[in-house]
Protein backbone atom coordinates (compact mmCIF):
# COMPACT_ATOMS: atom_id res chain seq x y z
CA UNK A 1 0.00 0.00 0.00
CA UNK A 2 1.26 3.52 -0.76
CA UNK A 3 2.03 6.14 1.87
CA UNK A 4 -1.06 8.21 2.62
CA UNK A 5 -0.89 12.01 3.05
CA UNK A 6 -3.58 14.03 4.81
CA UNK A 7 -3.85 17.75 5.47
CA UNK A 8 -4.52 18.14 9.19
CA UNK A 9 -4.61 21.93 9.31
CA UNK A 10 -3.22 24.82 7.32
CA UNK A 11 0.50 24.03 6.86
CA UNK A 12 0.30 20.74 8.80
CA UNK A 13 0.33 17.34 7.09
CA UNK A 14 0.23 13.78 8.34
CA UNK A 15 1.85 10.89 6.49
CA UNK A 16 0.70 7.34 7.26
CA UNK A 17 2.69 4.22 6.48
CA UNK A 18 0.96 1.81 4.14
CA UNK A 19 3.48 -0.89 5.00
CA UNK A 20 3.53 -1.14 8.79
CA UNK A 21 0.85 -0.62 11.46
CA UNK A 22 -0.39 2.74 10.13
CA UNK A 23 2.57 4.53 11.70
CA UNK A 24 2.32 8.30 11.33
CA UNK A 25 4.80 11.12 10.78
CA UNK A 26 4.25 14.80 10.10
CA UNK A 27 5.36 17.85 8.16
CA UNK A 28 4.84 21.33 9.58
CA UNK A 29 5.40 24.05 6.98
CA UNK A 30 6.65 27.47 8.11
CA UNK A 31 7.83 30.58 6.29
CA UNK A 32 11.43 29.58 7.11
CA UNK A 33 11.33 25.89 6.23
CA UNK A 34 9.74 22.68 7.48
CA UNK A 35 9.73 20.80 10.75
CA UNK A 36 9.27 17.05 10.44
CA UNK A 37 7.80 15.01 13.30
CA UNK A 38 9.15 11.45 13.33
CA UNK A 39 9.95 9.41 10.23
CA UNK A 40 8.29 6.38 8.67
CA UNK A 41 9.45 2.75 8.96
CA UNK A 42 10.75 2.19 5.42
CA UNK A 43 13.18 4.36 3.43
CA UNK A 44 10.90 4.79 0.42
CA UNK A 45 8.13 6.11 2.69
CA UNK A 46 10.34 8.68 4.39
CA UNK A 47 11.70 9.75 0.99
CA UNK A 48 8.13 10.53 -0.08
CA UNK A 49 7.70 12.67 3.03
CA UNK A 50 11.00 14.47 2.43
CA UNK A 51 10.18 15.11 -1.24
CA UNK A 52 6.88 16.68 -0.23
CA UNK A 53 8.55 18.92 2.36
CA UNK A 54 11.11 20.06 -0.19
CA UNK A 55 8.35 20.75 -2.72
CA UNK A 56 6.40 23.05 -0.40
CA UNK A 57 9.35 24.97 1.06
CA UNK A 58 12.52 26.11 -0.69
CA UNK A 59 14.28 25.93 2.70
CA UNK A 60 13.51 22.21 2.97
CA UNK A 61 13.53 20.42 6.32
CA UNK A 62 15.21 22.42 9.09
CA UNK A 63 14.37 20.25 12.10
CA UNK A 64 13.18 16.72 12.86
CA UNK A 65 11.46 16.36 16.24
CA UNK A 66 11.26 12.79 17.55
CA UNK A 67 8.47 11.43 19.76
CA UNK A 68 10.38 8.32 20.97
CA UNK A 69 13.20 5.95 20.08
CA UNK A 70 11.24 3.04 18.58
CA UNK A 71 12.48 2.12 15.12
CA UNK A 72 9.15 2.57 13.35
CA UNK A 73 9.41 6.28 14.22
CA UNK A 74 13.20 6.81 13.84
CA UNK A 75 14.43 4.59 10.99
CA UNK A 76 14.40 7.48 8.55
CA UNK A 77 16.39 10.05 10.55
CA UNK A 78 19.49 9.43 8.42
CA UNK A 79 17.61 10.76 5.38
CA UNK A 80 17.70 14.31 6.80
CA UNK A 81 21.46 14.98 7.05
CA UNK A 82 21.05 18.77 6.90
CA UNK A 83 18.35 18.94 9.59
CA UNK A 84 18.86 19.23 13.34
CA UNK A 85 17.24 16.30 15.16
CA UNK A 86 15.67 16.98 18.57
CA UNK A 87 14.55 14.37 21.10
CA UNK A 88 14.22 13.74 24.83
CA UNK A 89 17.52 12.93 26.54
CA UNK A 90 16.31 9.39 27.31
CA UNK A 91 15.57 8.88 23.62
CA UNK A 92 19.18 9.63 22.76
CA UNK A 93 20.40 7.30 25.51
CA UNK A 94 18.15 4.47 24.34
CA UNK A 95 19.15 4.87 20.70
CA UNK A 96 22.82 4.76 21.71
CA UNK A 97 22.26 1.68 23.88
CA UNK A 98 19.79 -0.32 21.80
CA UNK A 99 19.53 1.25 18.37
CA UNK A 100 22.35 -0.43 16.46
CA UNK A 101 21.65 -3.91 17.77
CA UNK A 102 17.94 -3.55 17.05
CA UNK A 103 18.62 -2.27 13.55
CA UNK A 104 20.94 -5.16 12.74
CA UNK A 105 18.29 -7.64 13.89
CA UNK A 106 15.61 -5.88 11.86
CA UNK A 107 17.76 -5.96 8.72
CA UNK A 108 18.08 -9.74 9.02
CA UNK A 109 14.29 -10.06 8.98
CA UNK A 110 13.45 -7.25 6.55
CA UNK A 111 15.71 -6.78 3.49
CA UNK A 112 13.96 -3.49 2.65
CA UNK A 113 15.80 -1.94 5.62
CA UNK A 114 19.26 -2.80 4.26
CA UNK A 115 20.24 0.82 3.59
CA UNK A 116 18.98 2.23 6.91
CA UNK A 117 21.65 3.84 9.07
CA UNK A 118 21.28 4.65 12.75
CA UNK A 119 21.35 8.39 13.42
CA UNK A 120 21.79 9.62 16.97
CA UNK A 121 20.10 12.99 17.67
CA UNK A 122 22.42 15.73 18.90
CA UNK A 123 19.98 18.11 20.61
CA UNK A 124 18.08 16.84 23.67
CA UNK A 125 15.73 18.20 26.32
CA UNK A 126 14.48 17.26 29.80
CA UNK A 127 10.90 18.54 30.14
CA UNK A 128 10.13 20.73 27.12
CA UNK A 129 11.89 22.20 24.10
CA UNK A 130 10.53 24.88 21.79
CA UNK A 131 11.41 25.59 18.17
CA UNK A 132 10.34 28.99 16.86
CA UNK A 133 10.64 28.85 13.10
CA UNK A 134 9.08 31.45 10.85
CA UNK A 135 5.46 31.87 11.88
CA UNK A 136 5.20 28.72 14.00
CA UNK A 137 5.91 27.87 17.64
CA UNK A 138 6.45 24.13 18.05
CA UNK A 139 6.99 22.62 21.50
CA UNK A 140 8.12 19.13 22.47
CA UNK A 141 6.59 17.98 25.76
CA UNK A 142 7.94 15.04 27.77
CA UNK A 143 5.23 12.36 27.93
CA UNK A 144 6.51 8.98 29.13
CA UNK A 145 4.39 5.87 29.50
CA UNK A 146 4.42 4.07 26.18
CA UNK A 147 8.19 4.29 26.50
CA UNK A 148 10.50 6.00 29.02
CA UNK A 149 11.46 8.71 26.52
CA UNK A 150 8.07 9.64 25.09
CA UNK A 151 7.35 13.15 23.82
CA UNK A 152 4.45 14.98 22.19
CA UNK A 153 4.88 17.81 19.67
CA UNK A 154 2.49 20.76 19.95
CA UNK A 155 1.95 23.38 17.22
CA UNK A 156 0.75 26.33 19.27
CA UNK A 157 -0.73 28.56 16.58
CA UNK A 158 -2.79 25.77 15.01
CA UNK A 159 -3.57 23.80 18.19
CA UNK A 160 -2.38 20.57 16.61
CA UNK A 161 -0.72 17.85 18.70
CA UNK A 162 1.50 15.12 17.30
CA UNK A 163 1.00 12.78 20.24
CA UNK A 164 3.36 10.00 19.23
CA UNK A 165 2.38 6.67 20.78
CA UNK A 166 0.98 8.40 23.86
CA UNK A 167 -2.28 8.48 21.91
CA UNK A 168 -3.19 5.38 19.90
CA UNK A 169 -6.47 3.56 19.18
CA UNK A 170 -5.56 1.43 22.19
CA UNK A 171 -2.86 2.55 24.66
CA UNK A 172 0.16 0.24 24.49
CA UNK A 173 2.31 0.05 27.61
CA UNK A 174 4.48 -3.05 27.07
CA UNK A 175 8.00 -1.96 27.97
CA UNK A 176 6.61 1.21 29.49
CA UNK A 177 4.83 2.37 32.62
CA UNK A 178 1.05 2.36 32.94
CA UNK A 179 0.86 5.08 35.61
CA UNK A 180 3.17 7.33 33.62
CA UNK A 181 0.95 6.78 30.59
CA UNK A 182 -2.12 7.87 32.53
CA UNK A 183 -0.31 11.03 33.67
CA UNK A 184 0.77 11.78 30.09
CA UNK A 185 -2.81 11.39 28.86
CA UNK A 186 -3.84 13.87 31.56
CA UNK A 187 -1.30 16.29 30.10
CA UNK A 188 -3.13 16.02 26.78
CA UNK A 189 -6.34 17.16 28.50
CA UNK A 190 -4.61 20.37 29.61
CA UNK A 191 -3.84 21.50 26.05
CA UNK A 192 -6.11 23.58 23.84
CA UNK A 193 -6.53 21.33 20.80
CA UNK A 194 -8.19 21.31 17.41
CA UNK A 195 -6.76 17.95 16.37
CA UNK A 196 -4.44 15.13 17.45
CA UNK A 197 -2.23 13.09 15.16
CA UNK A 198 -1.98 9.69 16.84
CA UNK A 199 1.25 7.71 16.64
CA UNK A 200 -0.67 5.05 14.71
CA UNK A 201 -4.02 5.44 13.00
CA UNK A 202 -6.35 8.29 12.13
CA UNK A 203 -6.44 11.96 13.10
CA UNK A 204 -8.65 12.85 16.07
CA UNK A 205 -10.77 15.99 15.66
CA UNK A 206 -11.75 18.43 18.39
CA UNK A 207 -15.20 16.94 19.00
CA UNK A 208 -13.85 13.46 19.71
CA UNK A 209 -10.63 14.23 21.59
CA UNK A 210 -12.05 14.35 25.11
CA UNK A 211 -13.98 11.10 24.69
CA UNK A 212 -10.93 9.29 23.31
CA UNK A 213 -8.58 10.53 26.05
CA UNK A 214 -11.05 9.74 28.83
CA UNK A 215 -11.68 6.36 27.24
CA UNK A 216 -7.98 5.59 27.14
CA UNK A 217 -7.51 6.48 30.80
CA UNK A 218 -10.52 4.33 31.72
CA UNK A 219 -9.13 1.46 29.63
CA UNK A 220 -5.78 1.57 31.44
CA UNK A 221 -7.46 1.65 34.84
CA UNK A 222 -9.64 -1.31 33.82
CA UNK A 223 -6.80 -3.53 32.63
CA UNK A 224 -4.81 -2.74 35.77
CA UNK A 225 -7.73 -3.92 37.89
CA UNK A 226 -8.27 -7.07 35.82
CA UNK A 227 -4.60 -8.07 35.79
CA UNK A 228 -4.26 -7.49 39.54
CA UNK A 229 -7.42 -9.50 40.29
CA UNK A 230 -6.09 -12.42 38.25
CA UNK A 231 -2.80 -12.38 40.16
CA UNK A 232 -4.44 -12.06 43.58
CA UNK A 233 -6.91 -14.87 42.89
CA UNK A 234 -4.16 -17.18 41.66
CA UNK A 235 -5.48 -17.48 38.12
CA UNK A 236 -2.98 -18.45 35.41
CA UNK A 237 -1.60 -15.84 33.03
CA UNK A 238 -3.27 -17.47 30.03
CA UNK A 239 -6.70 -16.89 31.59
CA UNK A 240 -6.32 -13.26 30.54
CA UNK A 241 -6.54 -14.29 26.88
CA UNK A 242 -10.31 -14.56 27.22
CA UNK A 243 -10.62 -10.87 28.19
CA UNK A 244 -11.45 -9.18 24.90
CA UNK A 245 -10.79 -5.54 24.18
CA UNK A 246 -14.46 -4.55 23.92
CA UNK A 247 -15.07 -5.62 27.52
CA UNK A 248 -12.42 -3.06 28.51
CA UNK A 249 -14.02 -0.22 26.58
CA UNK A 250 -12.09 -0.16 23.29
CA UNK A 251 -12.94 -1.27 19.75
CA UNK A 252 -11.14 -4.16 18.04
CA UNK A 253 -11.53 -2.60 14.57
CA UNK A 254 -8.67 -0.01 14.32
CA UNK A 255 -5.25 -0.77 12.84
CA UNK A 256 -6.61 -3.67 10.86
CA UNK A 257 -7.46 -5.59 14.01
CA UNK A 258 -3.96 -5.27 15.48
CA UNK A 259 -5.39 -3.63 18.60
CA UNK A 260 -6.63 -6.96 20.01
CA UNK A 261 -3.05 -8.28 20.01
CA UNK A 262 -1.82 -5.09 21.66
CA UNK A 263 -4.57 -5.39 24.27
CA UNK A 264 -3.63 -8.98 25.12
CA UNK A 265 0.05 -8.01 25.38
CA UNK A 266 -0.89 -5.19 27.78
CA UNK A 267 -2.72 -7.63 30.06
CA UNK A 268 0.14 -10.14 30.07
CA UNK A 269 2.67 -7.36 30.77
CA UNK A 270 0.72 -6.07 33.77
CA UNK A 271 0.11 -9.60 35.06
CA UNK A 272 3.84 -10.30 35.00
CA UNK A 273 4.57 -7.04 36.81
CA UNK A 274 1.98 -7.66 39.54
CA UNK A 275 3.02 -11.28 40.00
CA UNK A 276 6.66 -10.22 40.42
CA UNK A 277 5.57 -7.54 42.88
CA UNK A 278 3.53 -10.07 44.88
CA UNK A 279 6.44 -12.53 44.98
CA UNK A 280 8.76 -9.78 46.18
CA UNK A 281 6.35 -8.83 48.97
CA UNK A 282 6.08 -12.48 50.04
CA UNK A 283 9.88 -12.75 50.27
CA UNK A 284 10.04 -9.60 52.38
CA UNK A 285 7.42 -10.96 54.80
CA UNK A 286 9.25 -14.29 55.06
CA UNK A 287 12.50 -12.51 55.84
Amino acid sequence: MPTYRERVAEDVYMFTSGLYAQVTAGVIVTSEGCVVVDTLPFPQETRELRAFAESVSPRGVRYVMVTHYHADHTNGLYLFPEAEVICHKRCRELLMKLGQRGLEEAKKQTPELAEVQLRIPRVTFDDTATVRLGDKTITAIYAPGHSPDGAMIYVKELKVLFAGDTVMPVPYIVGGDVQAMIESLRKVRQLSLESIVQGHGEVLLRGEINEVIEGSIAYLETIQRIAREHVESGQPRQALARIDIESCGKSRIPLGGLVQSLHRANLFYLYDQYRAERARQAREVAA
